[in-house]
């Protein structure tokens, strides 16, 4: 739901739209900006059950803003399988990272994060906060990159991680590899479903903790 907590960085909703799902709140922000549109909401939690059915609508693109590693795990393992690129954004208070995942080309998303952190290294923005202006920032960069997916233009961002640091407004650019002993998309998978991804991050928080 939308939550005035939400304002001063998800610009897609407004105060009137406060307790309104935000699934639909953006919907009714983009059709009025373009009517021209159509826009496909799921007023649901992503999860392994529905997945498959959600990505068998034949999507070109993944826009990844997920704000947990359950989510992007899955999301991950999914567009693996389902073929999909990832164009991957994160934010934590003054950074932001921004990638892009295409099966077959690069890494994925489990080459550059074999496990997630502890939750103490990783907290919530509401947590940990962030600089309001970060996720338009971020979020312009993955736009950026999914017009160049799919107009077929242009250098992405395959096996490149950028970094930006807003504090000191820099830069930085680390070459990611594919990994061939990746359990996803390596050359022997071992992960070949999927699994109960709360679980996985709890345990592998758990293990990295001790």
């Amino acid at each position: 739901m939308v939550d005035d907590s939400n304002l001063q960085r998800q610009v897609i909703h407004s105060t009137e739209r406060v307790g309104e799902p935000k699934v639909r709140s953006a919907q009714r922000t983009l059709e009025a900006l373009n009517p021209d549109v159509r826009v496909v909401p799921f007023e649901e939690r992503l999860t392994a059950e529905n997945v498959d059915r959600i990505l068998s609508e034949g999507w070109d693109v993944i826009i990844d803003g997920a704000d947990n590693f359950p989510t992007r795990y899955l999301v991950n393992d999914a567009s693996v399988w389902h073929d999909v690129p990832v164009v991957h954004g994160s934010i934590y208070r003054f950074e932001g990272q921004t990638t892009v995942f295409h099966p077959g080309e690069g890494p994925c998303y489990r080459c550059l994060y074999p496990s997630p952190p502890p939750p103490e290294l990783a907290p919530s923005c509401a947590e940990g906060g962030v600089l309001g202006v970060l996720p338009g920032i971020v979020g312009s960069l993955q736009a950026s990159e999914a017009l160049k997916l799919l107009l077929g233009t242009g250098d992405t961002l395959v096996g490149r991680l950028l970094l930006f640091d807003a504090l000191a407004t820099t830069w930085d650019e680390v070459a990611i590899r594919r990994d061939p002993d990746c359990p996803v998309c390596g050359e022997s998978p071992t992960i070949t479903e999927y699994i109960d991804y709360v679980e996985f991050c709890n345990a592998a928080g758990r293990g990295v903790a001790s």
